[in-house]
This record gives structure tokens, C-alpha cells and sequence, in this order.
């Protein structure tokens, strides 16, 4: 396919008959053109039989591959993959063919990798991504994304991003367990505001305390009620959520088991608040990394261009007094 600049592109080939229309003769458009005589012949000879059908790019697939392997030996690998769950290599050796052209069979013919079968039964045992196709809701708080992402805690003096390999810290102090902090996020689909807390845990109270503070700061900023809530299966939200999103308001639905693309906004929100703030330069303790939190979270609102909707989330809010 020609890309976007050539010259003789689909418009570029409607040039030459609008010319040859005009009366030019072919030499003379060869010459505008930049191309060969015969090739202006070709274009239009085509025109004349196909019309402006005949002007558009053409497969470059041939008519026929004689070389192209059999349905029966295809329906060989088919048969070897689906009953005995072999690899390429092995199922090569017995057709036999190249271990390409294994791997080409089965990806036309739409077989999953080995690693997404029960070695047992051959049956598919991880979800395809279902939710590939991108959505956005039309109004801020009709639905908004729950998470916890999980951070190990900084040691006072700072860790390895700080003192590399010369960390001076006893063997004794490196192997004790600093645990770990948990980064509860809220983020609305429409207008991708975003609300986090540094807190102890991930348990059924700690996770209704951050939803109704959330809630508060969804309403500061004019999202006065948030009508569903999507969050994953884990315990916390399914059996700990329900009083607090009765008291909202709010509707609680869940994502599909294992797919954790379904909560995707707040699933990428998560990347970015790794990348942006929590490895973003080096901390020399734990306290100084969570008092970075709130002004990034502000400049994230606030200034920081989102890809997704071209401006800042607080953008597509209504102004608060």
C-alpha cells in the first residue's frame, strides 16, 4: 500500500485521468507527475475498464500459492495441537514440516498459545480480552474505578535507588521487613479525577473509610453523587463495600474474575502514579515519598495533560465555588 505522501497515491492516480480528460497528452503528464510514461498508460488503460474502482490499490496477495502447504497437513496440525497439546517443534518433527510453518498454521487457524490450555483437557483456561473496544461514560460520577496498588515502604536513609550497592545498613537491618504501604485510588470515568490515600491496609474498613473520603473529595470538586462503582473481586470491596455504597448511593459492580483490563482507567492510573511519583526520583525515607503524594495528585488534576481526553482532568469539570 502507498503510503500517505507518494505521488501516485489513489488521489494522484485521479490527477493523471482528470489530465488525460483535460486533453494533456500522456508524455506531458508523465512529466508533471514525476513518473513514466508507461506508467501513466497503465492508469489509465485500468481507468478505462474499471472505472474509478480500477484507481484504488490492489492485494498484492497472488492469484494462487502452489506452494502453500495442504489442507491435509494442516488439518494434521490441527489434530496434534487439539488432542495431545504438542509444541510446534514437536508437532513439526511429525507432519513434518518447518517449525514456521507450524506456528503460521496455527495462528490462521486461530489455535491459542500452549500456556493458555489445561494441559489436561486442552481447554482454554484464561479469559480473551473480552473488553478490548474503548469506552468513556458521558457524564462525570456515572461510574468510577476502585484499586490498591501495593509499595514496599523506604527505609530511613533510603534504599537501594538511594545508596545503590553501598547501602550502609547491617546485613540484619536489610533482611528485617519494612512492609508495605497501600495506595487506595479513585478515579471517574468521565473526567479521569483522580483521589489516592497512603494507608496501613487493604481490609473491608480501611477500604469504606477511603470511599466515603473519596466520595467527599468527588463532591468538592462538583461530583455530587457517584452512581456506580466498579471495583475487582477482592474480598474487601465484595463483602466490606456494601453499607458504604448503600449510604452513597451508589450501585457496586464488579469486574469479570481475571480480567483485570475491564477496571483499566484506574489500572493504568496506577502505572502512572508508579512512574510519575513513587519511582520517579529517589526518596531518602518513607515519609518523604507519601508527602510527595499530594502535590502530585494536584498537578495530576489540575495540570498535567491527560492523553486520553487532551487536557487536565479538572477540565471537563463543572467550575465549584
Amino acid at each position: 500500500m502507498s503510503h500517505a505522501n507518494a505521488r501516485l497515491t489513489p488521489r494522484g492516480r485521479r490527477l493523471i485521468i482528470d489530465r488525460y480528460l483535460a486533453g494533456w497528452k500522456q508524455a506531458h503528464i508523465a512529466a508533471a507527475m514525476g513518473c513514466s510514461r508507461r506508467c501513466v498508460a497503465r492508469w489509465i488503460d485500468r481507468w478505462r475498464v474499471e472505472g474509478d474502482a480500477g484507481l484504488v490499490d490492489r492485494s498484492s496477495r497472488p492469484c494462487n500459492s502452489p506452494n502453500r502447504t495442504s489442507d491435509a497437513v494442516e488439518e494434521r496440525v490441527l489434530e496434534l495441537r487439539q488432542q495431545k497439546r504438542l509444541g510446534r517443534d514437536r508437532i513439526a518433527e511429525l507432519v513434518p514440516v518447518a517449525a514456521r510453518t507450524v506456528s503460521r498454521i496455527l495462528a490462521r487457524r486461530g489455535s491459542p498459545p500452549l500456556r493458555l490450555l489445561d494441559p489436561m483437557t486442552g481447554a482454554l483456561i484464561r479469559s480473551s480480552k473480552q473488553t478490548a473496544i474503548r469506552y468513556e461514560r458521558s457524564r462525570p460520577g456515572e461510574l468510577v474505578h476502585m484499586d490498591v496498588k501495593k509499595l514496599g515502604r523506604i527505609p530511613d536513609g533510603g534504599g537501594w535507588r538511594v545508596n545503590g550497592k553501598a547501602d550502609s545498613r547491617s546485613a540484619a537491618q536489610k533482611r528485617t521487613p519494612k512492609g508495605y504501604d497501600f495506595i487506595h485510588s479513585l478515579v471517574d470515568d468521565h473526567s479521569r479525577l483522580a483521589y489516592s490515600e497512603i494507608l496501613g491496609d487493604e481490609k473491608g474498613p480501611t477500604c469504606a473509610g477511603f470511599l466515603h473520603r473519596a466520595a467527599a473529595f468527588f463532591a468538592k470538586h462538583g461530583i455530587s453523587r457517584i452512581e456506580r462503582l466498579m471495583t475487582d473481586n477482592a474480598w474487601a470491596y465484595r463483602y466490606s463495600l456494601r453499607d458504604a455504597c448503600q449510604q452513597l448511593g451508589t450501585k457496586q459492580v464488579f469486574i469479570r474474575p481475571h480480567c483485570p483490563w475491564q477496571n483499566g482507567k484506574v489500572e493504568r492510573y496506577n502505572r502512572t502514579l508508579q512512574a510519575e511519583w513513587a519511582y520517579r526520583q529517589p526518596f531518602a525515607s518513607n515519609s518523604d515519598r507519601a508527602a510527595a503524594l499530594a502535590p502530585w495528585l494536584q498537578r495530576y488534576n489540575t495540570e498535567r495533560i491527560h492523553s486520553a481526553i487532551g487536557a487536565p482532568p479538572i477540565s471537563r469539570l463543572q467550575p465549584t465555588c
